[in-house]
């Protein structure tokens, strides 16, 4: 019989327009994590960058308005490139406590936003990511569609793991082998297996 491990599920908000107060808030909670013995902390959806509830950005059907495109750049500035400082820090914490990092992120590229989930192994750093493929209704005003170039498997300390989107829900509510599943607004983040 396998022993048991600890996931820790991270329920905090992010620091809005800030992204490096943010990920020190994030590595203090991988510490925490860490104390409580947890082998694998997940963050939830978009917590480097923020997620932008009730934003409009001025965007409605036909046009934009200055106001609008001066709050989306203000947005555009405060998520993350993967090379950045924020990821550094996160990176550097998940090594330091020997921890694996699932964490929601705005990814920042030279001209689209992405809402990605990163997987952070405490030995090798940032092993995966997942591009969200189908932002919904609104956010897709602000954020580019993924593709399946992004869907990862990998080894973590509760066993193998794998993104899990929405047209997986059902296989893995009734896999045999599943150990678990970590959910976030009816999105699986994380689906270990034997």
């Amino acid at each position: 019989m396998q022993s048991a491990k600890k996931v820790a599920v991270v329920q905090a908000g992010s620091h809005p327009f800030d992204p490096m107060l943010t990920a020190e808030k994030g590595a203090r909670l991988i510490s925490e994590a860490a104390s409580k013995k947890a082998t694998v902390v997940v963050f939830p959806e978009a917590f480097l960058g923020g997620y932008p509830k009730g934003a409009s950005f001025g965007s409605p059907v036909g046009k934009r308005t200055e106001e609008g495109r001066d709050e989306f750049l203000r947005y555009y500035r405060s998520a993350i490139d993967l090379g950045g400082p924020e990821l550094t820090l996160i990176t550097d914490a998940a090594q330091a406590h020997n921890i694996f990092v699932v964490m929601g992120v705005i990814e920042r590229t030279a001209y689209t936003l992405y809402c990605t989930v990163l997987y952070i192994d405490p030995e090798q750093g940032l092993v995966g990511k997942h591009r969200k493929l189908m932002p919904t209704g609104g956010e897709r005003v602000i954020w580019g569609f993924g593709d399946g170039s992004t869907l990862p498997v990998f080894k973590t300390g509760v066993g193998t793991c794998r993104y899990g989107g929405r047209g997986d829900l059902l296989g893995k509510l009734y896999a045999h082998d599943a150990l678990g599943h970590v959910w976030q607004g009816g999105r699986c983040l994380l689906c270990a297996h034997r």
